[in-house]
């Protein structure tokens, strides 16, 4: 794991407002680097996938993963300086990859990285990371207690049938592993049943149906019998305050 993280922006100037506040939002010593990634020779764009510790002290459920794109145009000794949240680091290397790191140069790889539990997580992440600008991001969350869980609700703008996606991600601390599934809802008020009561299974897309679906839902039942967590979880629409004492939370699962 790589946590040095270095700009090189010393003689550069933000090209505009809004790269200079995304810049001095970011406290250097709070990032956890996972991956980054510089092209070269020039050194024209940086992009960083980062775990922010400053989040565990802060509002429960806030997403603890952070994109960065850097672009510096060295003849007008100016950069550009972008940031993005995220719950998981799918979604996190779909928003690098819209703006040109290739995705194997962003991948987590090897280390202390807590690994894929199966075959389907791999397909979900994958899916995510080359979605492009298909999956609207409605809400987010991440917790880091019993169970260590993160979600992503989004509107998927390719598909008229249960358009409300439900990327779940788990972690199994104990066996140093995680896993992904897609749900599918027909709006976002279902989703929110779901999410407050866990009193079903998460119900799988209608395209699992399709000339392939028999796989993919022999795997998923694999997954369910391993068991998933009752619990439910903060919604969509449930308070997130702020406790009166702040206490840190542990890391996130990706960095055991």
């Amino acid at each position: 794991m790589n946590d040095i993280l270095d700009f090189g922006l010393a003689d550069l100037s933000p090209v505009n407002d809004d790269s200079e506040e995304a810049m001095e939002a970011l406290w250097a010593g709070d990032l956890t680097v996972l991956s980054q990634h510089h092209t070269t020779p020039n050194g024209s764009h940086s992009f960083v996938l980062a775990h922010d510790r400053s989040v565990t002290w802060g509002i429960p459920g806030e997403p603890q993963l952070v994109a960065i794109a850097v672009a510096r145009d060295l003849r007008q000794s100016t950069f550009t300086f972008e940031t993005s949240h995220h719950a998981t680091a799918s979604f996190a290397q779909n928003w690098l990859a819209e703006r040109g790191c290739p995705l194997e140069r962003i991948a987590l790889r090897g280390g202390d990285y807590i690994k894929p539990a199966d075959d389907l997580t791999l397909q979900v992440e994958q899916q995510i990371q080359k979605s492009g600008t298909r999956y609207e991001v409605l809400d987010t969350y991440t917790s880091d207690d019993n169970p260590s869980e993160a979600w992503t609700l989004v509107n998927d703008s390719q598909t008229t049938q249960a358009p409300v996606r439900l990327f779940y991600e788990e972690w199994n601390h104990g066996a140093g592993t995680y896993t992904m599934r897609e749900g599918a809802f027909p709006d976002v008020v279902v989703a929110q049943t779901w999410l407050d009561e866990r009193s079903e299974p998460l119900p799988e897309p209608p395209e699992y149906s399709d000339h392939n679906g028999a796989v993919v839902r022999a795997r998923i039942a694999l997954s369910r019998s391993a068991g998933t967590s009752p619990t439910p979880q903060t919604g969509l629409d449930a308070p997130r305050a702020t406790a009166a004492v702040p206490v840190q939370r542990a890391v996130q699962g990706r960095l055991l």
